[in-house]
Order: C-alpha cells, then sequence, then structure tokens
C-alpha cells in the first residue's frame, strides 16, 4: 500500500531539449564545500573542489564571493589542493590548508594583497587549525613525523602492538599520534602544547586565549572503546584538564561568547555503536556536569555552535531524508528550525550556509536562502535532469519507510521502465533531498531509480536506526524490497527489467537481496563484506564486530549466520564485483571470495579492482570507469530499450 508521495522540485529541473547527463558530466561537477564567513560580514570564502580528466588528478581552491551578492573571485588557482579557508579575528589574513610544497601546511595570504605565503613548516604536516582570538597565534593539528630514513634503503620491516592496527586510507598504524601545536603569525617556531600516545583533534580557543579546547581519548586502551572527551590544556602548554566524563563520545567543542561554557555533542548510549542517537550538551567550562539539551530529540545533531548573543544555540538537524539548520535555548526547551524544507544544509558559518537540494549540488546561501555561488549553473544549463520524487510506503510488518525515486527525464506516466534499487552505505546513513549525481547518471540512460532510506538508516530515530541489529540483511531487505513493489504498483517499473546494486553497505545490502530473490536481473556489489570471519581482524572494524556480534570464536555460528557467503549458492542473478586494491575498510579479498564463489557455481560474473585505491575511488579515470562498467553491466543484461508499455495499469 502506497502511503504518501511528494514530489521534490525545488530546483526546477531543465526540460529534455537539454542533453541527458553523462558520466562526464557527472565528474565536471564541482564540489564546494566549507563557507566561512570574515570577520566584517561582508565576504565569504569558500572552497571549490574539481576533477581533471585529462591530468587524471583532482584540485581545490578557495574563492570569496560577497555577502550581499554579486561576482566571485578565485583566491587560490592552484593545481594542488587548497582547503580549509579561516579568516585571522581582526581580518588581515586568510589562512588556509594547501600541500603545493608537499605536506598540507598551512598558508598565509594577506588580504591586502599579495601571494600567499607558506606559514608552517612541521614536519608531520598540518590536518587542521584555528585562530587564536586576538589573531597573534594558530593551534595547529599534526601528526607526529616518520622517522627519518635512506630513500634507497630496504623499508624496515612492520612491528605491530596496537588493537586499532590498521585503517582505510592510512594503511598500518604505528606509535605516532596527533598533537596540538601553538604557533604566532610573527614566526614564532611551533610549540608542541600535548603530547602522550593519544590522538589530540578538533582545538578550539576560549575567547580570552588562554586556554584551547580540543577532543581526545585517554583511557587506558583507546583502541577498545570509542570514549573521547573534551579537555582544556593552556594555550602555552600544560597538563590538560578532563572536562566531559560521558562513557560514549563527546566531540565539536565551542565556547560560549562568554566563555563560560562549552556546547559539544555527546554520545550517551556508546554501546549501540552507531546505531546511537548524537546529542547536543552544554558544560560549564570551568567543570561541572554536562547537561544534554536533545535527549528527547530522538535525532542526530551535529556542528553545534553558540550564538553571537550566547543566548541559543545554532546546530544542523538530521531528519527524514533532509538536514536543516536549527536552533534551541542555552537552557534547553523548543527547537526552531532557522533553515527548513526539502533541502540538506551540509554546515554552516554565522549567516553564510551550503545547501544542496535535488536538482542542485551544494552551492552557498545566506541564511535568509539569498544564493551567493554559482558554481555549477553554466554546466546545468545544458543538460536536461530527472525529477526526484520522494515516497512512503509501508513494509512486510507495516513499517513505514521513504524512499527517493528518480525518473529518467523524458518520463511518460503509462509506461514502464528499466528500474534500478540503488542501496545506500553505512549502514547508518541516509539517503537526503541532497543532489545525486549516481541518481541522475541512471536516469540519463532511461533507467527509473528506486533509493530507499531502509531501518538501519540515521534519520528516523534511534529505534529505527538500531532495527537491525545483530541481524542485518532481514528488515532491511524488506524495506527495499517494499519501495520496488510500489514502484510496480505505480506503473513506472517494469517488474521484469530490475537491477540492483550499491557501494560499501549498499553493496552488502545488496548481496543480501540476491541471495534472497531471483527477481533482479543484474546486481552490482561494490566493495561489500561477504565472509564475517573472514572481517575479523583484516578490515578497521574490530571494535564495532566485537560490540554487535560478539567475539567470533564466541559467537562463530551468529558470524556464520549473517554472512551473505553463507547463502551463495542461493544466488541466480549475474553480479559484478567491485573494489579497491588496498581498500582496509572492506579488503579486496571479501569481493575475491564472492566472485570466486559465484565464478565456481557458474554464475555470470566479473571482479573489478582499482589499483591503489582505497574504499573511496578517488582517482578520475577510475571513477570515470566505474560510472561506465556500471551502465554496461545494466545494458547488458536488462536491455537496450529504456522503456515498455505496461500491460494493464494497477
Amino acid at each position: 500500500m502506497l502511503v504518501g508521495i511528494v514530489l521534490l522540485m525545488l530546483i526546477a529541473a531543465p526540460a529534455f531539449a537539454e542533453r541527458p547527463l553523462s558520466a562526464v558530466d557527472a565528474l565536471s561537477i564541482q564540489n564546494v564545500t566549507d563557507p566561512r564567513v570574515s570577520p566584517d560580514g561582508h565576504s565569504v570564502a569558500y572552497v571549490v573542489a574539481s576533477l581533471d580528466l585529462d591530468k587524471d588528478s583532482g584540485r581545490s581552491n578557495i574563492h570569496l564571493a560577497p555577502m550581499d551578492g554579486g561576482p566571485s573571485v578565485a583566491l587560490t588557482s592552484s593545481e594542488k589542493s587548497n582547503t580549509h579557508p579561516r579568516f585571522s579575528p581582526d581580518g588581515r589574513f586568510l589562512a588556509f590548508l594547501s600541500n603545493r610544497s608537499g605536506k598540507s601546511q598551512v598558508w598565509l595570504l594577506n588580504r591586502s594583497g599579495g601571494e600567499p605565503k607558506q606559514w608552517s613548516e612541521l614536519a608531520g604536516g598540518v590536518s587542521s587549525f584555528a585562530w587564536s582570538p586576538d589573531s597573534a597565534a594558530l593551534v595547529l593539528v599534526s601528526r607526529d613525523p616518520e622517522p627519518e630514513r635512506d630513500p634507497d634503503a630496504t623499508k624496515p620491516v612492520i612491528v605491530i602492538t596496537r588493537r586499532q592496527f590498521k585503517r582505510d586510507g592510512r594503511g598500518y598504524l604505528d606509535d605516532r599520534r596527533a598533537h596540538l601545536y601553538v604557533q604566532g603569525v610573527d614566526g614564532d617556531e611551533a610549540r608542541q602544547i600535548t603530547e602522550g600516545n593519544y590522538d589530540d583533534s578538533q582545538p578550539a580557543w576560549s575567547p580570552d586565549g588562554r586556554e584551547i579546547a580540543f577532543v581526545s581519548n585517554r583511557t587506558d586502551e583507546p583502541d577498545g572503546n570509542s570514549n573521547t572527551d573534551i579537555f582544556l590544556v593552556p594555550a602555552g602548554g600544560g597538563e590538560p584538564r578532563q572536562l566531559t566524563t560521558n562513557p560514549g563520545s563527546d566531540s565539536n567543542p565551542a565556547f560560549s561568547p562568554d566563555g563560560t561554557h562549552i556546547v559539544h555533542t555527546s554520545v550517551i548510549k556508546p554501546d549501540l555503536i552507531w546505531y546511537a542517537t548524537t546529542h547536543l550538551s552544554v558544560i560549564p567550562a570551568d567543570g561541572g556536569r554536562a547537561h544534554v539539551l536533545t535527549e528527547s530529540l530522538d535525532r542526530n545533531v551535529r556542528s553545534p555552535r553558540f550564538s553571537e548573543d550566547g543566548q541559543s544555540i545554532v546546530f544542523l538537524l538530521e531528519d527524514s531524508g533532509n538536514q536543516h539548520l536549527a536552533r534551541i535555548p542555552v537552557a534547553g526547551g523548543a527547537i526552531s528550525r532557522v533553515v527548513d524544507g526539502e533541502r540538506d544544509v551540509r554546515s554552516f558559518h554565522k549567516g553564510a550556509l551550503l545547501v544542496s537540494e535535488p536538482h542542485m549540488p551544494a552551492e552557498v546561501f545566506s541564511e535568509s536562502m539569498t544564493r551567493l555561488s554559482y558554481v555549477n549553473d553554466d554546466l546545468f544549463r545544458e543538460i536536461g535532469l530527472g525529477e526526484v520524487e520522494s515516497i512512503t510506503v509501508r513494509s512486510e510488518d507495516g513499517t513505514e519507510v521513504e524512499a527517493f525515486i528518480t525518473k529518467p527525464p523524458d518520463f511518460e506516466e503509462g509506461r514502464r521502465y528499466r528500474t534500478v534499487l540503488w542501496i545506500h552505505g553505512g549502514p547508518v546513513s541516509q539517503y537526503s533531498t541532497r543532489f545525486n549525481a549516481q541518481w541522475q547518471v541512471f536516469a540519463a540512460k532511461g533507467y527509473l531509480v528506486v533509493s530507499v532510506n531502509p531501518r538501519g538508516s540515521s534519520g528516523y530515530g534511534e529505534e529505527f536506526s538500531r532495527a537491525i541489529w545483530a541481524d542485518w540483511g532481514n528488515r532491511d531487505f524488506e524495506d527495499v524490497m517494499a519501495a520496488v513493489d510500489h514502484a510496480v504498483e505505480l506503473g513506472w517499473a517494469d517488474p521484469d527489467r530490475l537491477g540492483v546494486g550499491g557501494w560499501s553497505y549498499g553493496g552488502i545490502l545488496t548481496d543480501y537481496v540476491i541471495t534472497k530473490t531471483n527477481r533482479f536481473k543484474a546486481a552490482i556489489s561494490g566493495a561489500s563484506e561477504t565472509n564475517y570471519l573472514a572481517c575479523y581482524g583484516t578490515d578497521h572494524y574490530q571494535l564495532q564486530w566485537e560490540k554487535e556480534l560478539g567475539l567470533p570464536w564466541e559467537n562463530r555460528d551468529l558470524y556464520t549466520k549473517l554472512s551473505p557467503l553463507t547463502y551463495v549458492a542461493n544466488i541466480e542473478t549475474p553480479t559484478l564485483v567491485l573494489s579497491g586494491e588496498v581498500d582496509w575498510n572492506i579488503p579486496v579479498s571479501q569481493s575475491e571470495q564472492l566472485y570466486m564463489s559465484l565464478r565456481r557455481r557458474g554464475i555470470a560474473t566479473e571482479l573489478i579492482v582499482y589499483p591503489g585505491q582505497s574504499h573511496g575511488i578517488r582517482t578520475p579515470s577510475y571513477q570515470k570507469d566505474r560510472y561506465e562498467r556500471y551502465l554496461a553491466w545494466f545494458e547488458r543484461w536488462l536491455g537496450e530499450s529504456p522503456s515498455v508499455t505496461p500491460t494493464a495499469q494497477p
């Protein structure tokens, strides 16, 4: 039974008279991030990232736009990475991170004129930084440098002693840690102010400049829990003072304007790992009990900051396929939505927002929703996009589930279309009203795209999220199938030409789908875990496996029961299997096992391994290759004709 349907046309999709979106177009979309308003409120800086298929590389540069509207200017034009723009409080400088000299370092751009100049020279590079209130110094986050060695010598053996000994994108972990450094703008040498066998991050200065709040897990075994806390350290160095005592993760600290309180995010049910709701808390800066402001909200919050008058807290609120800018009084109470609607507010700073909508990649807006950046408009004037609709369906047990359906740009009512069920990663994530290039690439080739937020997704409350606890592939399977069934009932989806696919957890749930039903004529399993006993100790989720399923030698039957590979004999669907060669989030061996099992059973399959790639495929040519392989696989098994006339209307 169809419960509801909502048309998401906040930014009108161009007519199909324009050309459809291609894979190359999708990779030409520039990614806008990190808006930062100048101290005088007149300008906003932001990052624009793009890919260069000819050079097979990416770059990012910083742009500046007036807050009252008008043309933007590029402040940097490097072929490298230029990110994290931060104005000095006095407005004299714009500091940013750049790897143009090798490792990521802080560079300073004098706003009175001149070229940017490298400012920091830490051997371990800089991952983030923050200005002091008086603009005289910056606090830097830098990892301990690697020991010097002869580049021509044989690499030293790897000695592992840590419990968390690997991480995707970094490889094997050693005892090098990230610490805080303070360096004056006048060129003084950076001085280290935190130390120890802990990682320190997210620094925030007190308004008087005397202390710096930061986040660290300083428990006896940091690799065995997620218990990060807020600490305070004197800006000149000294023994850190622990502020929070919550057994879960406390992070994202920000001071009140008068310096008396710190707002931060809190996970108060750490045993629920990623299924737990992230709440908003306030704690006195001189110590005391934290006050959880959103315990009854049952929605995730992000990026809290005090308002300029200190009377309220502004934050991002994830809710049912949207993310809004919200506000709550410092003492708690009713939550108001500053910016709501069918949109995804990605980030904010003072009066600037980063907003995406179904037919618009993220752009910078003012808080009054006046648009300030137009990064992708020239590209999208040429392209016809498919309409995106939100539907609500009832799953097998009556649970309401939201899904998004993207139609081909030339969609006609009364015709059935080849249909792709495309599943999101996570599992604790959600599809939202932000622009999704993957949906539009499929739609441009004549596919109807069904994208579901099944149980396990994050935007519908803690109970909805934890409903798949130690039970993957059951309720979430029922939810995604309910959405497909309704697309068929609406007369839009061709039941004889269904495809399914996804990456990460999207690949995992794809594996479950094709072990439970043969309705799909083609499947794409990207970076999926298939044999959970073999995952433990080879991926980087040792803590999460133990929390949810227990130790594998104690609960071997549960690990085996939940593993898609256990049921591989049920699969009849032609399946394309893909992975990154050095993916340590979900190791390539998991995809290899699935491929070999399908190959030995005589099921049509291919294994695609992207050299040197981790869980996220970064190399532009490989991203293009992946799009093309997706399309070719579905074209091969779902047929070339884009649509058929149904024999009967529902």
